[in-house]
Formats: C-alpha cells, sequence, structure tokens
C-alpha cells in the first residue's frame, strides 16, 4: 500500500536525497519497498496453483479487489472455483500504524459464517497454499531490524540484499532475506527462515510489469523447500484505479459474494 501520511512523505523523500548521497541502510531500502507508489485500487484475475512434491496440481480461481485508504489497505478475494472452494471469501485490512495487526476474515458458505483470523492463527496455511494468513498482510518496517548484507546482480538486475530479523521472539519466521530491485524497489526472492534458523520457504517473483506508471507482480512461486510443496500464483485481467467502490469491502459483500 501506499502508506502516503505526511511523516512518511517526509521519511522516503529525505531517504531518497540520502540515497544520492551514499549507499541507504537496510531500513532506507525496507521503507523504500513498503512506501512505493502504487495504485489507488486494482481489481485482477487470480490463478493459485498448489502443486505437491510429485507434481500433482489443484487450481483454484479467485477474483480479487485491493482499495488504498492511505492509511489503511484493503483487500477482498472471492474463491471462484472448483467447487469444494467455491463462494469461500477472504478479507484483509493492513495498517500503516506499526502498533496495528492486521484485521483478517474469512467466509466459509457451508456454515454460512464469517470467522475472523485470530493472531494465534495467523501462521496457518491460507486454503492449502504456501502462505500463510500472515503472508497476506503488510509487514511494517519498524517489526524487523534491518541490514544491507551485499549487493550483487541476480537475474540481470542490479539488487540489495536485505536481512530483517524479527524483533518480536514468538514471530514464524526468524528472519527473511530479500533481494530487491534498485530502481524498481520490488523484491525478486525473498528466503524465510524458521524459528530454528533452518530455510523454510523461498517467495520468487517471476514476472513483473509496469502498468500505467506502477510496477506490479504478474507471477510468483512461494516454495516449501522443506516439503517440496510449492504455490504459484498469477494475475491476470488486472485493472487498477477504476473507482473501486467501498462498499466492496464488508462483511455484507463477502456473504454475497462477485
Amino acid at each position: 500500500m501506499k502508506k502516503s501520511k505526511l511523516g512518511l512523505l517526509v521519511v522516503i523523500a529525505m531517504s531518497s536525497l540520502f540515497l544520492f548521497a551514499e549507499e541507504p541502510s537496510g531500513l532506507n531500502v525496507i521503507e523504500t519497498v513498503y512506501t512505493r507508489a502504487t495504485a489507488k485500487d486494482q481489481s485482477s484475475n487470480l490463478t493459485m496453483a498448489l502443486i505437491n512434491k510429485r507434481g500433482d496440481s489443484r487450481v483454484r480461481k479467485i477474483k480479487q479487489f485491493l482499495k488504498d485508504y492511505g492509511n489503511n489497505e484493503k483487500k477482498i478475494m472471492f474463491f471462484v472455483s472448483p467447487s469444494d472452494v467455491k463462494n469461500t471469501s477472504f478479507m484483509n485490512i493492513s495498517y500503516s500504524d506499526a502498533s496495528k495487526s492486521d484485521d483478517q476474515w474469512i467466509y466459509l458458505p457451508a456454515l454460512k459464517k464469517i470467522k475472523r483470523i485470530s493472531s494465534e492463527s495467523s501462521s496457518d496455511s491460507f486454503m492449502g497454499s504456501d502462505f500463510t494468513y500472515d503472508d497476506l498482510g503488510d509487514r511494517h518496517p519498524n517489526e524487523d531490524t534491518h541490514s544491507i548484507l551485499r549487493t550483487e546482480t541476480f537475474r540481470d538486475e542490479e539488487c540489495y540484499v536485505v536481512e530483517s530479523i524479527a524483533k518480536d521472539e514468538e514471530e514464524i519466521y526468524s528472519r527473511t532475506i530479500t533481494w530487491i530491485i534498485k530502481d524498481k524497489w520490488i523484491g525478486l526472492k525473498k528466503e524465510f527462515y524458521d524459528e530454528d534458523d533452518d530455510l523454510l520457504k523461498i517467495l520468487s517473483n517471476d514476472q513483473y510489469q509496469k502498468i500505467k506508471k506502477y510496477w506490479v507482480i504478474i507471477n510468483s512461486t512461494m516454495k516449501n523447500v522443506q516439503s517440496g510443496h510449492r504455490t504459484e500464483m498469477k494475475l491476470e485481467n488486472i485493472k487498477l484505479d477504476q473507482g473501486i467502490s467501498d462498499r466492496q469491502f464488508s462483511e455484507r459483500m463477502m456473504k454475497r459474494g462477485i
């Protein structure tokens, strides 16, 4: 999300000047990624393929909507197919205030009930994928301690390699390492380490493109290196700044569906 509060804009403006003077700090890099310009709203079709280590695949089709309000960002997802997950919906609200955790809800049509995702469940798998509920939200830069390990060329892009160590010892990931493109401020790759500091998952953003004036990640893969399972995500029919109604993001809409 843009996090377009005045204070953050001042921080980023000062950081940008700093970048021209000398190498940035890890925090500078992550803050610039966090506040990178994004569309005010976005809709898209999402294909999510769940692939086990034998190569067997289950494909899920999703329609999703996102809207940036400056101090928070709302996202809602509607499962279209297959039949066993059809009409399931999920809503997430992320906040620019670091002291506020994401609010998340899931609607289960079989129960005709909306369930709030508790903090204890944030590390659970999202709909059988390799993404947790926590992975679907925004992580504020102040939740971690950041340091630049090195700069290197990765997939023909000049990248900062940034290590982020969780300040809260109860976090599911002890640390992450992210390859961030210097001139685009998007992550190409991210490694997630478990509580024993063993590599758990790798997120690879395999394709991205500029739509209007915004960089948008089109294809990504999250692989659990310990189980061999992976989740492939592909966005299509992406529409930006369409003026999505606020009414789209509500518990009533979760039950109603598309």
